[in-house]
C-alpha cells in the first residue's frame, strides 16, 4: 500500500496476499461497484465524514496480472474555496493573471500535465469572478466540487452529452462565463474559440508543456491561426513544486558554479538558499504542503502577430519573455531565492 503525499508516492505498509480480494471486495461496495466483475475496470465514489470534515472518495480498479489494483483520490470539499493570492503566485505572475479576468471576453487557458492544480486554479479563478451579477456556467467531467452559485454540468459520453455538445448548448442559456473542463478535440476547440469572440469569457485546460506550446497546440487541432491570436487573451502555465518544511529546512551557501547550472544568471545569484531537512511534523521527508510554479503568457500584438505567421512556440517564447513573462524554471528558482522550496525539488518537476 502505498499514499501519494505532495505528489510523491511512499510506501507505508505490506498486506497478505489472502487479505487482497476481501479488501478489494469492501471498497468495491462501499463504491456502489459490481464486486463480482474483476476483469474489466471500473470506477465509482463514495463520501465519508472524518476528524468533522467531508471526504469524497474517487475509486478507480484496474486488473492486473497480480490480481485487481484499487486507486483511491480523495478530493475534500474545502479546498476548492481557496484564493488566487493562496496558489503560490509572484506578485507580478498574479498581476498579470488578475488582469485578464477584467475583460467581459476572451479565452483564459491553463495547461500543464495531469495532477499540476489546472482545476484548483479554474475554480480559484471562477470564485473572483462569481457573484450574482454573471451568469457562469460549467461543463466538466466529472463535477468533483460544488459552487454556490453556478450552473454546473456533467459531460456524459454514453448520453451523448460531449464537451462540445454542452457548450452549444450554453449558448443558448444566455452566459457571461463559461468553464470547460478541458480541450480535447477540434470540435472543442472551435466552440470554444468562437464563444469567446462573440462576448463570453471562456476558462478551460490544455495539456501542453508550457504557455507558448497552448498556441501552437490550438492551431494543430485544426483552430485557425487568426481566430486563436483574435480569441485567446492569457495562457497559464503551472507545475505543482512541494514547499520546505518550516519546522527543519537547512540553510546553506551554495557554490556558485552550482547555482549557474541550475539557471540563475551569473550577475544574478542568491547568496544563501535553503534545502530539505527531515523531522516527525514532515515524516523525515524535509517537505510539506505545495504551491504552484507559473508561467503567465498575455496576448500581445507582437505575439498575435507571430500566431497568424504560424510562428513556432519557441518564437513566441522568446518575445513573451521579452516583454516580461517568466518561465517556470525562472518562476521556481525565484521562489528558490525566496526559501519556499529547493533548487532538487525546483529540477524534479521542469526540465
Amino acid at each position: 500500500m502505498r499514499f501519494r503525499v505532495d505528489g510523491v508516492l511512499h510506501e507505508v505498509m505490506h498486506s497478505p496476499k489472502s487479505v487482497q480480494a476481501s479488501i478489494i471486495s469492501r471498497f468495491k461496495i462501499m463504491a456502489e461497484m459490481d464486486i463480482a466483475e474483476s476483469r474489466k475496470p471500473q470506477d465509482g465514489h463514495c463520501a465519508l465524514v472524518m476528524g468533522g470534515k467531508q471526504l469524497d472518495f474517487r475509486v478507480s480498479t484496474l486488473p492486473t496480472v497480480y490480481g485487481e489494483r484499487v486507486v483511491l483520490r480523495i478530493l475534500r470539499k474545502d479546498s476548492v474555496m481557496l484564493m488566487l493570492k493562496d496558489l503560490g503566485f509572484l506578485p507580478s505572475a498574479l498581476e498579470r493573471f488578475e488582469s485578464s479576468f477584467k475583460k467581459p471576453y476572451g479565452a483564459i487557458l491553463v495547461t500543464g500535465p495531469t495532477g499540476s492544480g489546472k482545476s484548483t486554479s479554474l475554480y480559484a479563478a471562477v470564485n473572483v469572478l462569481n457573484d450574482p451579477g454573471r451568469h457562469i456556467i460549467t461543463a466538466e467531467d466529472p463535477v468533483e466540487y460544488r459552487l454556490d452559485g453556478v450552473n454546473q454540468c456533467q459531460t456524459n459520453a454514453r448520453a451523448g452529452l460531449t464537451f462540445a455538445r454542452a457548450l452549444r448548448s450554453f449558448l443558448r442559456c444566455s452566459p457571461d462565463v463559461i468553464l470547460v473542463g478541458e480541450i480535447r478535440d477540434q470540435e472543442t476547440a472551435g466552440i470554444a474559440i468562437e464563444s469567446a469572440l462573440t462576448g463570453h469569457l471562456v476558462l478551460s485546460t490544455l495539456h501542453t508543456n508550457d504557455a507558448p506550446g497552448a498556441i501552437t497546440r490550438l492551431v494543430e487541432m485544426g483552430v485557425e491561426p487568426f481566430l486563436v491570436s483574435s480569441a485567446v487573451d492569457c495562457i497559464l502555465a503551472q507545475r505543482l513544486a512541494r514547499k520546505l518544511c518550516s519546522d527543519c529546512k537547512v540553510e546553506y551557501a551554495p557554490k556558485p558554479q552550482a547555482l549557474i547550472d541550475a539557471g540563475y544568471r551569473p550577475d544574478n545569484l542568491p547568496e544563501k538558499i535553503f534545502k530539505a531537512g527531515g523531522c516527525k511534523r514532515c515524516g523525515n521527508t524535509g517537505y510539506r504542503g505545495r504551491m504552484g510554479v507559473h508561467e503567465v503568457l498575455m496576448m500581445s500584438e507582437e505575439i498575435s502577430k507571430l500566431t497568424v505567421a504560424a510562428a513556432t512556440a519557441e518564437e513566441i517564447a522568446q518575445v513573451a519573455r521579452e516583454q516580461g513573462m517568466l518561465t517556470l524554471k525562472e518562476d521556481g528558482l525565484e521562489k528558490v531565492r525566496m526559501g519556499h522550496t529547493s533548487i532538487e525539488e525546483i529540477l524534479r518537476i521542469i526540465v
